[in-house]
């Protein structure tokens, strides 16, 4: 009898664990979005309500960052998405005396990859003409991205500018919360160009407005981006891969923190799930607690040194 009434509350307690909340450090639209609504449909069993979602945009994820920090600490059920991009503005100081120990790192559920996306009626057809471009007249190409110059939206055109003999210092960036902020200015015409990921791109390339000209990725994608070229086809040493995943607050207790990394544990382990990811288009990245946590803090460590490298801290 006791132990099927503790089987009976672990049961329920995973029930609302699942049912908890995952908070996009954005507006609506582009990868943390994306994150957040595969965590929910992932987890999702039918057997209690499903995730909410919810946005608190603000500084590129540092006010999402803060309010866990500081507010809400020790809250069991809330869960934060967080990229590649993330990891790098802590090691540039964005996110202020953030360190990777400050929050208990749960999941990377993907990989996305970086890539160059211009609207379908623009003058250029490949990576290079669009370098040439920015060489020729910086000026006339307004490039939308996710953060300011030291973003990785920003270290990835600035670096292949530098290899085209572009200065990055003449390239004009507007700066925008996410990828779909950055993308509805594509369209809209106030942008001639987005940095930013093809997990983004893959959301807009289907109604036949938007063209990619390169993927960050080492080899050809699978999927909707299967017919784009690499940077590295094109001539261009570039290679970007995003780690997507979630985060909780530093004081949430270990029986809660370990309920939900076994969760995803479960949940990235069916064939449901890579069908969900590739659906997304994420590609396959699995990696929970302990494990994650070291790879966050030694990725945090690398970007820290590439950023020393390009002048942007000291």
């Amino acid at each position: 009898m006791l132990a099927a009434a503790l089987t009976a509350v672990l049961a329920l307690r995973m029930a609302a664990a699942m049912a908890g909340e995952c908070i996009v450090p954005s507006k609506p639209g582009g990868g943390f979005d994306l994150t957040c609504k595969l965590v929910q449909k992932g987890l999702q069993d039918g057997k209690a309500p499903p995730m909410r979602v919810s946005y608190l945009p603000g500084g590129i994820g540092a006010v999402a960052w803060s309010s866990v920090v500081t507010q809400r600490r020790a809250e069991p059920d809330t869960l934060v998405a967080f990229s590649g991009g993330s990891l790098l503005n802590i090691a540039l100081g964005k996110f202020g005396r953030a360190a990777v120990d400050d929050v208990r790192w749960v999941a990377g559920v993907g990989t996305d990859y970086g890539m160059i996306a211009v609207r379908e009626d623009a003058p250029w057809r490949d990576l290079r003409e669009f370098l040439d471009a920015l060489k020729r007249d910086p000026a006339q190409v307004n490039i939308g991205a996710g953060g300011t110059i030291g973003s990785q939206d920003w270290i990835k055109v600035a670096t292949l500018a530098k290899q085209a003999g572009a200065s990055p210092k003449s390239l004009r960036f507007v700066a925008f919360e996410g990828g779909g902020e950055a993308f509805t200015a594509l369209l809209a015409g106030h942008v001639q160009a987005v940095s930013g990921d093809t997990s983004e791109a893959a959301l807009y390339i289907g109604g036949g407005k938007v063209r990619v000209l390169a993927v960050f990725s080492d080899a050809r994608l699978s999927g909707a981006l299967a017919k784009v070229p690499t940077a590295r086809e094109q001539g261009y040493d570039m290679s970007w891969p995003i780690i997507r995943g979630v985060y909780m607050g530093p004081k949430v207790p270990d029986e809660d923190y370990r309920r939900w990394v076994a969760a995803f544990d479960k949940m990235m382990a069916t064939q449901a799930f890579a069908d969900l990811r590739a659906a997304h288009g994420l590609y396959p990245f699995a990696l929970t607690g302990d494990a994650f946590t070291a790879y966050v803090r030694k990725t945090v460590e690398n970007y820290g040194k590439q950023a020393k490298e390009l002048g942007l801290v000291r």
